[in-house]
């Protein structure tokens, strides 16, 4: 018997995304961010969420070079070992259940510029592509810079 991933499915660009479960904190309205200067262009600055400051990141920036912000779209708060971050996407789907089989490498993970990607789940027609939270908030850049402020402001 093949092992079970949960995966909560999201939206970015037009195609479908997943991030394992037990990385989600929880899905949140977009509001009350605060810019940081100075930063990528993907960053879009800090939120507090249930009192934590975290930093933000515009997943369609950081993929496709153009911003998401528009009415409907949500946050996934994520907490990894180097930090929580809150990710915006167009839309939070749904969570399913997908057999570690049903994965297939990609050949473009082995690219270090996408080596957040894990694979991709083609699950009646739909193709979902995994990514890896903790490769992925790796990956950006920028990303220690806003980690270390906020632990310098005790707010982290």
């Amino acid at each position: 018997m093949s092992e079970i991933h949960k995966m909560l499915v999201f939206q970015a660009g037009q195609e479908e995304y997943a991030f394992r479960v037990q990385h989600v904190i929880s899905i949140e309205k977009v509001e009350g961010i605060t810019p940081t200067p100075h930063t990528s262009e993907y960053i879009k600055g800090v939120a507090s969420v249930r009192g934590e400051l975290i930093p933000v990141i515009d997943l369609e920036m950081f993929l496709y070079s153009q911003p998401v912000l528009e009415e409907g779209t949500r946050m996934i708060v994520l907490q990894t070992e180097e930090l929580a971050v809150g990710v915006i996407v167009r839309d939070a789907k749904e969570i399913i259940d997908i057999f570690a089989a049903d994965i297939k490498q990609l050949s473009i993970a082995s690219f270090t510029n996408t080596a957040y990607l894990a694979g991709i789940a083609n699950l009646d027609g739909r193709l979902i592509t995994i990514v890896d939270a903790e490769a992925f908030i790796l990956s950006l850049d920028g990303i220690r810079d806003v980690r270390e402020y906020l632990h310098s402001k005790g707010s982290y």
